[in-house]
């Protein structure tokens, strides 16, 4: 109970920090304010330092859910600080991002998993002279979430997931998360699974988890479109952390930040080290830590270890990448895509991503994000 109550604790903080954060940033920034904004008022250190040089106009984007919260900080931020431009990020998904960056028809799309060869090859009819290339800029958990009246603590493995998500585990007191839950009482209740209803980063990452660490129990490709049968769908990482909080008997899976938002109790994972891990910022970034760059040239793709089990390392984690042309950029949109994704990579930037639940990216792999922004054209 001491450790459900430091998860609801933790959770609280998080939201609130995230909703003070966006009003500060709307309002003026930040508490210390130290230039002024577009709207004539005050901007916040943070926001000075932001370059906007060859930034004008408006900067359409679109894509992953999962960065959303980051994306409404970072643009709230920016646009405070460089006067007459707008970004409008759509959150959608990862997938219709990514077929709107390869209609042109945005500046750059948010993904929460890496292009793949066909959209690449796909990516060379837009970028003209070059190709799409994956930015890593926000790191983080995938949590899982569930509302369950009586239990305020639970622990699963990757074993009991991928069977609750393949419907072959149908009630709460199931043996099997009985098994990795002594003394706590569970009901005789179904369990309600709610799954991604579009194509989805998130559903990617979550189904390279289950196939990482649980491959005799998840069959399934690793891909954006659910893939099982059975259980729920939800529109959105907002749609699913929605229905949990509101159906007793249910589960489903988001960024951290919905369920710190929400105050959605999160599962921790029995990883096979010394203690379950909680789904927290810190835990995630033990694991994203450890992920190395398989891109190659300005593409920044990251391998991460899904059966990682270090200690207090969270492996159910995703990285979003941000996805522009490395050479054949529109001209009109070119100085401000540079500009703001400079500021999304910068120390600054990447620190408002703890206060929304997010993980930074390492700092040796964030150097070279930054490198190659520099030299998109």
């Amino acid at each position: 109970m001491k450790l459900q109550r430091k998860n609801r604790l933790r959770a609280t903080a998080l939201g609130a920090l995230a909703v003070s954060g966006a009003l500060v940033l709307t309002a003026c920034g930040s508490d210390d304010n130290t230039g002024t904004g577009a709207d004539g008022g005050k901007t916040s250190a943070a926001a000075s330092n932001i370059k906007c040089d060859g930034a004008k106009g408006q900067l359409r984007a679109s894509g992953s859910s999962a960065q959303k919260n980051a994306m409404d900080l970072w643009v709230k931020n920016y646009m405070a600080a460089c006067p007459g431009v707008e970004v409008n990020y759509s959150s959608s998904s990862s997938g219709e991002g990514i077929v709107a960056f390869n209609q042109g028809t945005v500046g750059f799309a948010g993904s929460d998993s890496a292009l793949k060869p066909e959209e690449v090859a796909e990516s060379k009819k837009i970028c003209k002279t070059g190709q799409g290339i994956n930015l890593p800029m926000v790191g983080g958990p995938v949590a899982v979430g569930f509302h369950l009246e009586g239990v305020d603590k639970l622990t699963l493995d990757a074993s009991t997931l991928a069977k609750i998500f393949d419907t072959k585990i149908k009630k709460w007191n199931d043996p099997a998360i009985a098994k990795l839950n002594e003394g706590v009482k569970l009901p005789d209740k179904p369990i309600q699974a709610f799954h991604r209803s579009e194509d989805s980063g998130t559903t990617q990452n979550l189904g390279k988890y289950l196939n990482a660490a649980a491959p005799s129990d998840w069959k399934y490709e690793a891909e954006k479109k659910w893939p099982a049968p059975g259980g729920q769908a939800a529109s959105g990482s907002s749609g699913i952390a929605s229905q949990v909080k509101a159906v007793d008997g249910s589960i489903g899976y988001f960024e951290l930040s919905y369920a710190a938002s929400q105050d959605i109790t999160t599962v921790a994972i029995n990883t096979g080290g010394a203690a379950p891990v909680e789904a927290t910022s810190e835990n995630a970034s033990k694991a994203i830590a450890a992920a190395k760059v398989k891109g190659t040239g300005k593409d920044l793709a990251l391998d991460l270890d899904y059966t990682t089990k270090a200690e207090g390392a969270y492996p159910l984690v995703l990285v979003t990448y941000e996805v522009v042309c490395d050479t054949g950029n529109k001209a009109d949109t070119l100085g401000t895509v540079k500009s703001f994704l400079n500021y999304t990579a910068s120390e600054d930037g990447q620190k408002v991503l703890t206060e929304a639940g997010y993980a930074p990216i390492p700092e040796a792999i964030n150097a070279k994000v930054r490198e190659t922004v520099a030299g998109l054209s």
